[in-house]
């Protein structure tokens, strides 16, 4: 039988240990600072990642578009990915998306809890290719290829995949309200 408060504590505290350090500060604010930047000059953030990573792109995305003000993406329709892994294979079909709805000036958002699934790196170099500002969000281990690949890098040194997707959620949305300034607000509501 699982010792259930000895689960709960060592879980959660790896969470306080992992997430919450003052070395994220300067990497929110810097991220902040690019999506300020994006939304002064009219250009979007591009979102993307695989599985979970997928559902914590496009959720930052909706939220840095609704909330924060700054025109932001993602490529996780079925069709497009369909086509786009039929074409250009699946390891391409994320930077062939960045490549037809990419402009100069825009910036790459990558999410990948290894930092090596193929399809997000080759999009990170295409990215930086272009010229493009590259913000990677990874896990594991601290020498990933994506994290090589990026200009900002938010890293959670765990091999707990459930802990890194939901520490990548946090600082994700936490830019959000730094963008925006504080915690609690009014979500923008349509107005007829």
């Amino acid at each position: 039988m699982i010792d259930a408060s000895g689960f709960f504590l060592s879980y959660f505290d790896e969470y306080q240990r992992l997430a919450f350090g003052s070395k994220v500060y300067p990497l929110i604010e810097k991220f902040a600072d690019v999506a300020i930047n994006i939304r002064r000059t009219g250009k979007k953030m591009m979102f993307a990642g695989n599985g979970a990573s997928a559902s914590i792109s496009e959720h930052g995305a909706v939220d840095f578009t609704k909330q924060g003000s700054v025109r932001s993406v993602t490529f996780h329709d079925p069709n497009l990915i369909t086509c786009f892994a039929n074409d250009f294979g699946y390891d391409h079909w994320l930077a062939k998306a960045i490549e037809h709805y990419g402009d100069d000036g825009d910036a790459v958002v990558l999410t990948s809890v290894s930092g090596e699934s193929p399809s997000v790196v080759n999009a990170a170099r295409y990215a930086k290719s272009r010229g493009m500002y590259v913000i990677a969000f990874t896990g594991r281990k601290p020498n990933n290829t994506l994290k090589q690949c990026a200009d900002l890098n938010f890293h959670v040194a765990s091999d707990a995949y459930n802990i890194v997707e939901n520490i990548h959620s946090i600082w994700l949305t936490t830019t959000v309200d730094y963008v925006i300034g504080k915690a609690v607000y009014e979500t923008r509501a349509y107005q007829m």
